[in-house]
């Protein structure tokens, strides 16, 4: 009897029809609304002063922010710069001052006066920070701005919809002049890297090979 049942209610479960699926609210998409205040005033050149001139989106497009000024009007020079994003510069030139400090073997001003490393020689303690700065330059102005310019040159499509204010999508520098850069930067590493080379007496000139190495990386990426 029991069997009978339970066969009875599984041939009922299985002609049963479906049970209708209730209906799934649809998602809300995520909208903003332009309001009569979102309405940006750009001000003439001689209307800002003081922070409002630091912080303006003229200063943004020179150190290659996001939320940068148009760079039509602008000078070559500076159109040169915002596209090494000299913004980007500040971490590796740290980087570099650290590892001087950290080496034992870097002569400041105030080795001097006493403290380790000590030397007597201002010579020494101005041949060490002229390395220093060619250091500071090889990593931060050349190849960091080799590499921002390049990146900039194979975004240039991306950077048309996404950043249109930017050199070379809004049309201020041209193709050969974004070569030059290029090739201006690339060289320039190179050279200065040897120089460090030569001043630290490498018998294989490691710090070329790092140079030409991250140059190659910088371009295949």
């Amino acid at each position: 009897m029991q069997l009978r049942l339970i066969c009875a209610l599984a041939t009922a479960a299985a002609l049963a029809p479906p049970a209708p699926r209730l209906a799934k609210q649809p998602k809300r998409l995520k909208t903003r609304r332009i309001l009569t205040e979102d309405v940006v005033v750009y001000a003439g050149d001689d209307e800002l002063e003081g922070d409002a001139k630091v912080g303006s989106a003229g200063f943004r497009q020179l150190v290659g922010f996001r939320g940068a000024a148009d760079t039509e009007d602008e000078p070559l020079w500076k159109i040169r710069i915002q596209l090494t994003k000299p913004g980007t510069w500040v971490p590796l030139i740290w980087g570099v001052a650290c590892g001087a400090a950290a080496s034992g073997n870097f002569h400041a001003l105030w080795n001097l006066f006493g403290d380790a490393p000590t030397t007597d020689s201002v010579g020494v303690v101005a041949t060490d920070a002229v390395k220093a700065f060619c250091a500071m330059v090889l990593a931060g102005p050349f190849m960091c701005g080799f590499t921002q310019t390049i990146n900039d040159w194979f975004d240039r499509e991306l950077d048309a919809i996404n950043e249109p204010y930017r050199p070379i999508p809004s049309g201020a520098i041209s193709e050969l002049e974004v070569y030059s850069q290029i090739a201006f930067l690339l060289v320039g590493s190179i050279v200065v890297a040897l120089q460090l080379d030569g001043w630290a007496g490498n018998d294989w000139p490691v710090i070329t090979a790092i140079a030409a190495f991250g140059s190659f990386v910088a371009y295949i990426y």
